[in-house]
């Protein structure tokens, strides 16, 4: 009973409709709100005026997207064009000492953004590890890689370092932490693939090239080091069919969903309005659901754009960078949820499937996962709020197991092995709406506040009961089902894919 399951059309049809019915309506309950808070006292410091020609404010809470796109645009678009341009001329003309030259056009813009100090702290970390990976032993790795990152999210050491980077402009925290942790999880990776190597060590040369690559310096994305090395030790540099084709496509799109976003910013203030939970307290059950819903599809469409115009430069110069997050929308499985494909890449490698394996015992899973949240509680920095939202997630990601497992039983396999194909999908498509709406209260804990997650699940499990809460499980029902239709589709397509190449 798998992923290709098929349902009639008019059946699709009619989930498809159902589908965007209830959005149009959420949606103009949350315009409608939008409307009503705009010269609201609360929310004066979220909405800010906007594009004049609008006639609206616009919801500004996100201060990472307004500092990307207003104060620092110029810079960044400056950086990256000069490495896009030196690594052009460095390709053309010295293909095989490329990585050398990124490791220098990156070194010299980390200096001249955060000078001198913050590179010097940067580089010790980064001979302590190197230092450590000589050893060759994975545990002591792990261990002084934890204890670099601990120095960085846990008080007062993170202070302490801080300290030493002189200056004060609006994004120095953002640019200091984040260089400085991706910066660790490079080293580990770097030191890990350096004590699996059968003869030698790689060169700290290597590491310091690994590290140095501008683009994924201050924001990742993560490339372990395997992936980094081979590809950028490539010294025959030749494109795929049509691969600029796709480079400039992608490039356009995200210029779009930059738009796209500041625009739809001018008249859902889905960021402000969580702040008041008076106010939100107000709206309908429907409307509140939608506004949970979008804070997690904004947060996506964030992170694949910031990601995705780092990728597109990646790509540029040659690399297969990992790929964006899989969309939230397409999402009703714990195991596929991230919004960092690189942070998440590192982990199932380095942690969760070295340990958990295959995924299908109880407690390898159970470990596995304990190990990768309490990595990632450390990774996002220790605070009440990440251990609540850890503890769930993984408490989300085991329970899927101990239900498959228990559906696995004799009675249950036997039942559903005489149920039709396309009932068998019906059925699991109600659990997984059940995860769906699991999988969006856990995370707007981290992404809003506690305060607005728990009202959020009291308005739909207990006041909405049992109208709101059936009704809206059942539009998750038949949003879940159009995913899995999806999914069927793509392994239609993969499989045709795979017999074309066999004939081949």
């Amino acid at each position: 009973m798998g992923v290709r399951a098929m349902l009639p059309s008019y059946e699709l049809g009619f989930y498809a409709l159902v589908v965007t019915c209830a959005v149009l309506y959420s949606g103009s309950g949350i315009f409608e709100a939008s409307r009503d808070s705009m010269n609201r006292k609360a929310f004066r410091d979220g909405i800010k005026p906007g594009w004049h020609y609008f006639g609206r404010k616009m919801d500004v809470a996100d201060f990472e997207w307004v500092m990307w796109f207003t104060s620092f645009r110029n810079i960044i678009i400056f950086a990256l064009s000069g490495h896009v341009l030196f690594g052009k001329i460095c390709s053309m003309t010295v293909p095989q000492h490329r990585a050398v030259m990124y490791m220098t056009y990156g070194a010299l813009a980390v200096l001249g953004s955060m000078g001198l100090l913050y590179l010097m702290i940067i580089l010790s970390h980064c001979l302590l590890l190197y230092s450590v990976a000589l050893a060759k032993q994975k545990w002591l790795c792990y261990v002084a890689g934890l204890c670099c990152l601990a120095s960085f999210k846990v008080e007062p050491f993170g202070s302490w370092q801080s300290g030493f980077v002189t200056g004060a402009f609006d994004l120095q925290d953002v640019l200091f932490y984040g260089g400085c942790t991706f910066t660790i999880m490079r080293c580990m990776s770097f030191a890990l693939e350096s004590s699996e190597k059968e003869e030698g060590i790689y060169s700290i040369f290597d590491l310091l090239k690994y590290n140095f690559y501008l683009p994924f310096f201050f924001f990742g994305p993560v490339m372990t080091f395997d992936q980094f090395h081979t590809q950028v030790s490539t010294r025959e540099l030749r494109r795929k069919d049509d691969e600029m084709k796709s480079i400039r496509v992608n490039a356009l799109l995200h210029v779009g969903a930059i738009v796209a976003v500041d625009i739809f910013f001018h008249f859902f203030y889905i960021l402000t309005l969580p702040s008041d939970l008076k106010f939100v307290n107000r709206l309908s059950d429907w409307s509140l659901a939608g506004l949970a819903y979008s804070n997690l599809v904004y947060d996506w469409v964030k992170a694949a754009v910031m990601f995705g115009v780092i990728n597109t430069i990646a790509r540029l110069d040659h690399l297969e960078p990992p790929q964006p997050p899989k969309c939230i929308t397409m999402l009703y499985i714990f195991a596929e949820t991230h919004f960092d494909r690189g942070i998440n890449d590192w982990l199932c490698k380095y942690v969760y499937d070295h340990i958990g394996q295959n995924h299908d015992n109880i407690l390898k899973e159970l470990v596995a996962s304990t190990a990768t949240f309490a990595i990632t509680t450390l990774w996002l920095g220790p605070c009440e709020v990440v251990y609540i939202w850890s503890l769930v997630n993984c408490f989300g990601l085991n329970f899927e197991l101990w239900v498959q497992k228990f559906f696995q039983l004799g009675p249950f396999a036997r039942l559903e092995a005489k149920l039709s194909e396309a009932m068998s999908r019906r059925i699991r498509a109600a659990f997984g709406a059940l995860n769906f709406w699991a999988i969006v209260l856990y995370n707007i804990l981290a992404l809003n506040s506690l305060e607005f997650a728990l009202l959020v699940t009291k308005r739909l499990l207990v006041v909405g009961f049992p109208v709101s809460t059936l009704s809206i499980w059942f539009i998750t029902y038949c949003g879940v089902q159009l995913i899995k239709e999806r999914e069927r589709i793509l392994a239609i397509e993969e499989d045709e894919k795979g017999d074309k190449a066999k004939l081949e």
